[in-house]
C-alpha cells in the first residue's frame, strides 16, 4: 500500500470541555497518512487517477471549523469517517494535536488508524 500524507494541518475551531474552551476558537493540527495506491497516477500523471490531498483538506477545513466538539477522541472517529467514506480511502493514521491545552506539555492528543492497509 502506497501512502499519501498530509501533515500539520492547522484548523480554528470550538473543541474542549470547559466554559473557557466553548467561546474561543483553537488550533486544532491534523496529520493525516492515508492508504493510496497510487501506480495508476504514476502511470497516467493524472490527479483524476490519485487521492487529492488538497480536496481532501479543504472538506476536511471546512467540517472542523464548523464544528464543535467537546472531545478530540469525537472529531478524530468523525474526521476519519469523511475520508473513509467520502475519499474511498481503504485505512487511514489521524494523528489530532490539541496544541498548548495542557500547562507544560507542547503536544496532547489522540493518534487513531481506521480501515484495512491493503496488500499490492
Amino acid at each position: 500500500m502506497d501512502i499519501i500524507y498530509l501533515n500539520d494541518l492547522k484548523i480554528e475551531t470550538i473543541i474542549g470541555i470547559y466554559d473557557w474552551e466553548r467561546e474561543t476558537k483553537q488550533t486544532v493540527i491534523l496529520d493525516l497518512e492515508m492508504g493510496a495506491d497510487i501506480r495508476k497516477a504514476a502511470a497516467s500523471d493524472n490527479i483524476e487517477d490519485t487521492l487529492n490531498y488538497k480536496a481532501v483538506a479543504k472538506r476536511l477545513i471546512s467540517f472542523i471549523e464548523e464544528s464543535q466538539f467537546q472531545l478530540v477522541e469525537t472529531m478524530a472517529e468523525r474526521v476519519s469517517e469523511i475520508i473513509l467514506n467520502e475519499f474511498n480511502v481503504p485505512w487511514v493514521r489521524l494523528r489530532v494535536n490539541k496544541k498548548g491545552a495542557v500547562r507544560g506539555a507542547n503536544d496532547v492528543g489522540v493518534i487513531i488508524e481506521r480501515g484495512q492497509k491493503l496488500d499490492q
